[in-house]
C-alpha cells in the first residue's frame, strides 16, 4: 500500500474534526430557504420533505387486473367514455403489502374476480434497507394542470428526471417480451413533427424548471422520419441531454448515420443488450444480435455517442447473464459507463400471462442484488446498494450551490424506493482497477452530512468547502483502487455537479467533438449499475405512480411511465385516439419496412468492432431453466401449448365417450333440449355490418 494512503487517512481525520466543529455552530439559526427561478416555492428542506408509507406490512392502492383490461377494452370499444378515467377510481382495490418467509408479496381481493399475489421482493432485508434509505419526496408540481390532469394515475410530485417521447409504434424487431406489443396492435400510430414540438415545448415550460432529458422511444424510434430533427430540436429548446432507446440495428448498419445524429445531439443511447453471445440473444429471434449490439456500440462511441446497456431480465431467460454483462462493461470501461437493468413488467405482449409462468419468471430488485454478488462478487447487497432517490440530496445540495438566479433546478431522481435502486464501481479506463464505491465512500454518511450544509444554506463557496470536508469525512482510503486519489475524487464530484465552474467540456445544446474528447479524458470511469422495475397489473402501487420521474410526453399531456405501460392502459386508449392510420393504409402509402424476425440475421457487410470480449462467455449457451422446469418462455408458446392440451383433451373426451357408449353400454347424452333449441332460434340477428370502434 502506498504512503498516499495513511496521508490521506489522516486527512480524514482532519476533515472530520472540522466539519463536525462547524456543524455544531452551523446547525443554529440555518438561513431560510430561497424561491429560485425555476420554481414558484421554496426549496424543500430536507425535514420538510413528505414520504408515502413505507415499510411492511403496510396497505395501498392497487388495481384488478381483470376489472382493469375489461375496462381498457370498453373504452377502446367506445362503450365507455375516456373521462371514467379522470372522474372515477376504475379498477382499483386495496392491496396489502407484506413479509412472508423471508420475502416481500403484494396481496389483494377483487370482489368481482378474487384474489391476486405477486412477490415484491425475494429478501425482505433488502428492500427494507432500501426503503429506509429514502430521502423524501421532491417538491409538489406546480404550474401544470393542463398537462397533468389523468385522475389517480396524475403525477403529483417533482420534475421528472427524463421526458419519454415514443415517436412511432412501429419497431423493426418483434419481441417478446414487449411492453408496448409493437406491430401486434393493428394500426400505426406516429407523431408528426409539429406533434413533437407541441410536446416538448408544453413539457419545458412547467415548474420546478428542473433540467429533463428526452428520451425517445417507440417502438423503434430511429424508424421515425423525423427522428433526427427530432433529437436537433431537443436540443434547441434546452433539454438537458438527449437520448434514444433503440435495438441498435440502424446505428450498426451506418457509422454515417450514428454521425449524424451526434452532430444534432444525440448524447446517451439506451441500447437494448440481453446478455453475450448470439446465443443470450436467442430469445429477441435474432440470429445474429450480439453481433449487431457490439457494432453498434463501436458506431455510436466513436461518433460521440455515449451508450448506455439495457437489459431486461426474465427469470429463467436471461438472468444468468447478470454477472457476464457487468464484466463485460468492466473490461471495456471507455465506451461503457452505464447499465440499467430492468426486471420484467409483464404488460402489453405479456399481459395475459398464465399465474404459473409469471410467479416463475417474477425478477424483483432483490434479485438483482443477489445476482450482482453471486456471479461477480463485488457487492453487498445490504451496504452498497442504495435508491435512486437517494441521488436527490446530490441535486438539492447543487441548487443550493447554483442559487436562486439560476434557471434551472437540478436533474432530480425522486422516484419510490420501490422503483429503482442503485450502486456504482470506480473503474480505471486504462488499467481496469476498480472497486465499488461504497467499499471507499460512506454514501449513507455523505447524504446526511449533505443535508446539513443544503439546510443550512451558508451561500455558495461555504457550502462548496463543507463538501469537500464532507467528501474527505466519509472517504476510506484502504478501500479505494490503489491508485485512486483524493483530487481524483474531488475532481468527479466537482465534474458531475459543475459546482467550481471548470471547464471539463461541454454538454449542452452546443458542445462539439472536442468537448466529448475532454470529457473522456478523465482517467477514471463511474459504471453505475441501476435496476429500474416498472410495475404491471399485478403489483401496481398508486404511491409509485404518483412520484414518477420517467413520464410520457403524448397528445393528452404527461402521463407516469407505469400509468402510461400498464394500470388502467393509457398508452393503448391515446395511441387509438390519434390513431395515424391502419396497417393496410399504412403500408398502401409507405410499404411494408423490414422486420427481423424468426432467426432472420441483419446484414451489416462488417461484424468487426473494437471491444473487449470473453471468449467463454460468449461462447455460454442460451439458459435452459425454464425448459427443465417446463415452463412456457413467452406467450407465443404458452398459447400453442394451451392449444395442443385443449386438443389432447378433446380427444381425451371423444374416447371417453366411446368407452361409456360401447364398453359400458351408457346411453348418449342428449344435446340439446327442445326448449333451448327454440331459444336459441328467438336470438336477435346481429347486424350485417358494425360501425368500427371509435374512442370518445
Amino acid at each position: 500500500m502506498r504512503p498516499v494512503k495513511h496521508l490521506e487517512k489522516g486527512l480524514t481525520y482532519i476533515a472530520a474534526g472540522a466539519f463536525n466543529a462547524i456543524r455544531s455552530v452551523n446547525q443554529f439559526k440555518p438561513n431560510p430557504s430561497f424561491t429560485p427561478k425555476w420554481a414558484d416555492k421554496p426549496i424543500l428542506k430536507s425535514w420538510q420533505k413528505s414520504k408515502p408509507t413505507l415499510g411492511f406490512p403496510r396497505q395501498t392502492d392497487s388495481l384488478c387486473p381483470n376489472c382493469v383490461i375489461e375496462a381498457r377494452e370498453e373504452i377502446l370499444s367506445g362503450s365507455r367514455d375516456v373521462s371514467t378515467l379522470i372522474n372515477e377510481n376504475v379498477g382499483e382495490i386495496k392491496a396489502q403489502i407484506i413479509e412472508r418467509d423471508g420475502q416481500v408479496w403484494m396481496i389483494k381481493d377483487c370482489p368481482k374476480h378474487g384474489h391476486f399475489e405477486d412477490m415484491m421482493a425475494m429478501d425482505s432485508k433488502f428492500l427494507q434497507h432500501i426503503e429506509s434509505l429514502f430521502p423524501g419526496r421532491d417538491m409538489q408540481s406546480h404550474n401544470d394542470e393542463k398537462l397533468h390532469n389523468h385522475g389517480s394515475s396524475t403525477i403529483k410530485y417533482g420534475r421528472g428526471a427524463v421526458l419519454t417521447v415514443d415517436l412511432t409504434n412501429r419497431c423493426n424487431m418483434m419481441c417478446d417480451p414487449c411492453f408496448m406489443d409493437a406491430n401486434q396492435v393493428g394500426f400505426v400510430h406516429e407523431l408528426s413533427m409539429e406533434d413533437v414540438k407541441e410536446i416538448l415545448d408544453n413539457a419545458i415550460q412547467i415548474k420546478p424548471r428542473r433540467q429533463m432529458s428526452v428520451q425517445y422511444s417507440g417502438g423503434e424510434p430511429t424508424l421515425s422520419p423525423y427522428f433526427l430533427d427530432a433529437v436537433r430540436y431537443a436540443r434547441k429548446v434546452g433539454y438537458n441531454s438527449v437520448q434514444a432507446a433503440t435495438n441498435g440495428i440502424e446505428f450498426a448498419k451506418s457509422k454515417e448515420f450514428c454521425r449524424e445524429a451526434a452532430e444534432a445531439g444525440l448524447r446517451f443511447v439506451y441500447l437494448q443488450f440481453d446478455g453475450i453471445g448470439n446465443d443470450a440473444n436467442s430469445h429477441r429471434q435474432i440470429g445474429n444480435l450480439f453481433d449487431v449490439k457490439l457494432r453498434a456500440i463501436n458506431n455510436l462511441h466513436e461518433a460521440g455517442v455515449d451508450i448506455i446497456l439495457v437489459t431486461t431480465l426474465v427469470n429463467g431467460i436471461n438472468n444468468d447473464q447478470v454477472g457476464s454483462i457487468i464484466r463485460f462493461a468492466l473490461e471495456n470501461p471507455k465506451k461503457i459507463s452505464f447499465i440499467a437493468f430492468q426486471p420484467v413488467s409483464f404488460t402489453g405482449r405479456d399481459e395475459l400471462i398464465t399465474e404459473q409462468r409469471r410467479l416463475q419468471q417474477r425478477y424483483t430488485l432483490a434479485h438483482l442484488a443477489h445476482d450482482v454478488k453471486g456471479q461477480v462478487g463485488i457487492t453487498e447487497p445490504t451496504r452498497d446498494w442504495f435508491p435512486l432517490s437517494l441521488m436527490g440530496a446530490f441535486a438539492d445540495f447543487a441548487d443550493v450551490v447554483h442559487g436562486p438566479e439560476s434557471e434551472w433546478g437540478q436533474v432530480s431522481c425522486g422516484c419510490h424506493p420501490n422503483c429503482g435502486v442503485g450502486t456504482a464501481v470506480m473503474v480505471n479506463k486504462e488499467t481496469k482497477e476498480m472497486a465499488p464505491v461504497p467499499q471507499f465512500l460512506n454514501i449513507q454518511g455523505l447524504v446526511t452530512d449533505m443535508q446539513h450544509i443544503t439546510d443550512t444554506n451558508r451561500g455558495k463557496w461555504f457550502s462548496n468547502i463543507m463538501m469537500g470536508l464532507a467528501l474527505l469525512k466519509n472517504y476510506n482510503p484502504y478501500g479505494a483502487p490503489e491508485s485512486l486519489t483524493l483530487k481524483g475524487i474531488l475532481m468527479k464530484f466537482d465534474k458531475s455537479f459543475g459546482l467550481s465552474g471548470k471547464d471539463y467540456g461541454k454538454v449542452g445544446p452546443d458542445r462539439t467533438i472536442e468537448d466529448i474528447e475532454k470529457r473522456r479524458k478523465d482517467p477514471w470511469n463511474f459504471l453505475f449499475i441501476a435496476g429500474m422495475w416498472f410495475q404491471d397489473l399485478f403489483n401496481y402501487d398508486f404511491r409509485r405512480t404518483e412520484m414518477c420521474i420517467i413520464p410520457y410526453g403524448t397528445q393528452e399531456g404527461e402521463i407516469s411511465f407505469c400509468a402510461y405501460n400498464t394500470g388502467i392502459g393509457w398508452r393503448n386508449i391515446i395511441e387509438k385516439m390519434h390513431m395515424t392510420a391502419t396497417l393496410t393504409k399504412w403500408y398502401e402509402e409507405h410499404g411494408r419496412h423490414e422486420i427481423f424476425a424468426g432467426g432472420k440475421k441483419v446484414s451489416l457487410g462488417t461484424a468487426e468492432h473494437s471491444l473487449v470480449l470473453d471468449a467463454e462467455a460468449v461462447a455460454k449457451g442460451r439458459q435452459t431453466d425454464l425448459d427443465e422446469a417446463g415452463v412456457a418462455k413467452n406467450a407465443r408458446e404458452e398459447k400453442l401449448r394451451a392449444r395442443e392440451e385443449a386438443k389432447k383433451k378433446a380427444e381425451h373426451d371423444r374416447m371417453a365417450a366411446l368407452y361409456r357408449q360401447h364398453v359400458l353400454k351408457e346411453p348418449a347424452p342428449e344435446l340439446a333440449t327442445g326448449l333451448q333449441i327454440q331459444g336459441l332460434r328467438k336470438s336477435a340477428p346481429k347486424p350485417e355490418s358494425e360501425p368500427e370502434p371509435t374512442v370518445n
